[in-house]
């Protein structure tokens, strides 16, 4: 089978969920012998270093990129309203990676194609007039849904306007679009049933984030004196900032014990929460190991209340054995079970009665992280999805 996978970014370094998920898929394929080309865009968020890459992934991939300037320019985006453009899929539009990808599909007879999300979707026509394979959409999470929640919660009433106005073009785009799809594989049941009312018509599966579970050892023991809860994400993502600053304004104030930590990790941390003074909370930044980082602290704490996908951190620190706090929105497209494998908490009051409890029994850490590990080996072994994933492709 001969397949070519388009990435919104370069898959190495594996610098946040969405790289990791592309990354994996890649692995996968590449390891079900699969004839696999990648073509990705690179940013100024997201450069592309040949140093980062495997030099055998490099090999058998033979990858390429095209460099796009997706800086927000607030002429076109205001261009956009004008014209009706979907201003965050159409930065990602260049003539230099349409043609590149022309080449490509011409030059080579793919069984088909992987667009890594939407952002790639605005080359399928140049797919369709110059190629037979079959387009499939690997939707990482249903885009609109996050400038939706955000414009909820919102309360300058201009950014809460154009925030609407985003999530509104976002959903048409996303709607009109599909029905040019073969195939939509989405990493969730929740988003399978939301395109399913919106494309009855095209065939979808659900393929959710899969890992290499040899990568990621558990570690079952009894904390030490101080129990260390954590938090790690790219915050330069307003969901991610906006909910530690929630978790420090109304839960962090309220917890008595003095013999508790919290550890914050990830890049382009903010200055306001670099210079916070609190002895009691540890400001990392951007660490070199996330999975060191998850291992060497006890429990994850998720108060996303805004976003949308699936939150690849939590299934890593899970396949850890580590015990997760998180909201439901956090917890999307992650099958858990509350108090089983998983503790959930939608509110202030909640957060404080879940993390009390692990201060006054530490064992229950233990026994939750231990079912988390039985879960993500079941729902999230990374061999078993690319197959499911294959049959699927093979069936359109």
């Amino acid at each position: 089978m001969k397949v070519l996978q388009l990435c919104n970014k370069p898959p190495y370094p594996a610098t946040d969920g969405g790289c990791k998920a592309m990354k994996n898929i890649s692995l996968g394929l590449l390891q079900s012998d699969v004839d696999l080309k990648i073509i990705c865009v690179s940013t100024q968020k997201h450069p592309f270093s040949l140093p980062n890459f495997p030099t055998d992934f490099v090999a058998q991939t033979n990858i390429e990129t095209v460099f796009l300037n997706t800086t927000v320019n607030a002429f076109d985006a205001i261009s956009s309203i004008i014209t009706s453009d979907c201003y965050n899929v159409s930065r990602f539009f260049s003539t230099q990676l349409e043609l590149k990808i022309k080449t490509d599909v011409i030059e080579n007879e793919y069984d088909f194609i992987i667009m890594e999300s939407l952002f790639l979707t605005p080359y399928i026509d140049i797919i369709r007039n110059n190629s037979n394979a079959k387009i499939l959409l690997r939707s990482h999470n249903f885009e609109y849904l996050i400038w939706q929640r955000l414009a909820q919660k919102e309360k300058n009433p201009l950014k809460k306007a154009y925030l609407n106005y985003l999530a509104s073009s976002l959903k048409k785009y996303e709607i009109k679009i599909l029905s040019k799809i073969d195939g939509i594989a989405t990493i969730s049941k929740e988003d399978t049933k939301k395109y399913v009312t919106v494309t009855p018509d095209v065939k979808i599966t659900t393929v959710p984030f899969g890992i290499d579970l040899t990568n990621y050892t558990p570690i079952f023991k009894l904390p030490s004196s101080c129990l260390k809860f954590f938090h790690i994400g790219s915050m330069d993502w307003t969901p991610n900032t906006e909910a530690i600053e929630w978790f420090l304004k109304f839960v962090w104030p309220k917890l008595t014990s003095k013999n508790i930590e919290l550890h914050l990790a990830g890049k382009n941390m903010p200055n306001s929460l670099l210079n916070l003074i609190d002895q009691q909370i540890i400001n990392h930044g951007l660490v070199k190991s996330a999975t060191e980082f998850i291992g060497n602290h006890d429990i994850m704490i998720v108060p996303l209340f805004s976003g949308g996908g699936m939150r690849i951190k939590i299934i890593e620190a899970m396949a850890m054995g580590k015990t997760v706090i998180s909201t439901t929105i956090g917890l999307e497209g992650i099958n858990a079970t509350h108090q089983k494998n998983v503790l959930i908490a939608n509110s202030k009051d909640q957060f404080i009665l879940e993390i009390n409890q692990l201060i006054e029994h530490p064992k229950l850490a233990i026994e939750i992280g231990k079912n988390a590990r039985l879960f993500v080996e079941k729902e999230h072994n990374n061999d078993q999805l690319v197959k499911s994933l294959l049959s699927f492709a093979n069936s359109l």
